[in-house]
């Protein structure tokens, strides 16, 4: 999920840096890109995925 939620926050700020669209200092399309790549860092990291199968680290 934190990987989509990453590729639209990409293409949002690939919107706004190719359209030349001023916004204020917190929508800029480099603070954008950095959500994103904060996004795409929890997602590589395990982070906002599936839950983990029931029983896991459980032995009988």
């Amino acid at each position: 999920m934190l990987g989509i939620a990453a590729a639209v926050l990409f293409f949002i700020a690939f919107l706004l840096n190719a359209a030349d669209i001023a916004t204020n200092d917190v929508l800029s399309s480099t603070n954008l890109m950095l959500i994103g790549l904060a996004a795409l860092a929890l997602h590589v990291a395990g982070i906002g995925g599936t839950r983990p199968a029931r029983g896991w680290g459980r032995r009988r």
